[in-house]
């Protein structure tokens, strides 16, 4: 089953905690603000607060433009906020790509923009023979990278560009989220992504921001 590609992207990160909710929620403000209708989709997401949801979910819940079945935006959710292919081993659960390509083709219906969040890294295990990066192939998505700007990211940055190129997927941009406000030299580390990563910076989220104000700083791929 083939996703539709024309108005989606995949938003993944280069570890886990890099802010790929935040940088989600701020697109798709800006999406908003531009008069587009927009969604956010969590495909897999572990972790359920006192409510019953999921944190990353409930955010890209309130930062889209329209909305949608919750079955849809997140076909696959696990009470304990662990790594997605243990959560889904101890409920006797697998998770099925199909099902996630078809919620996504059912989503695309909603609005005009899908973006779709990925689960920790990029190529973090789903399943005992799949990780994120083989869903990420399966929708085929033009990818959009968030990297959060802290000691190591560089490396982070520039190992999550060959996973993405070997997958035969386009990296069409990526965002340097501030996570570490007193990250020494943090220009010398920007200027270092910007001349080696081979896709336009889209932004800089500034520390201690919120989804709303930091669409005033990004812009989405051409």
């Amino acid at each position: 089953m083939n996703a539709p590609k024309d108005h989606a992207w995949f938003i993944a990160g280069t570890d886990t905690e890099v802010g790929k909710t935040f940088s989600t929620s701020a697109l798709l403000h800006v999406l908003k603000n531009n008069g587009v209708r927009a969604l956010g989709m969590k495909p897999v997401a572990a972790g359920t607060n006192a409510a019953g949801s999921n944190d990353d979910v409930d955010a890209l819940i309130a930062a889209a433009g329209v909305t949608a079945p919750l079955d849809l935006i997140n076909p696959y959710l696990f009470e304990p906020p662990i790594a997605p292919h243990i959560a889904a081993q101890e409920s006797g659960r697998t998770i099925d790509f199909d099902t996630i390509l078809a919620a996504f083709s059912q989503l695309a219906q909603f609005a005009d923009v899908v973006l779709v969040e990925g689960v920790g890294g990029f190529c973090v295990p789903l399943g005992s023979d799949c990780d994120a990066a083989d869903l990420a192939q399966r929708l085929g998505l033009p990818v959009i990278l968030v990297v959060g700007m802290r000691l190591g990211c560089i490396n982070h940055a520039l190992l999550t560009q060959e996973a993405i190129a070997a997958r035969g997927l386009r990296l069409t941009g990526w965002i340097a989220n501030r996570i570490d406000p007193a990250m020494s030299r943090f220009d010398e580390n920007l200027a270092a992504l910007v001349s080696r990563l081979k896709a336009p910076l889209l932004g800089v989220i500034p520390a201690n921001s919120t989804p709303a104000a930091a669409a005033a700083h990004l812009r989405l791929p051409d």
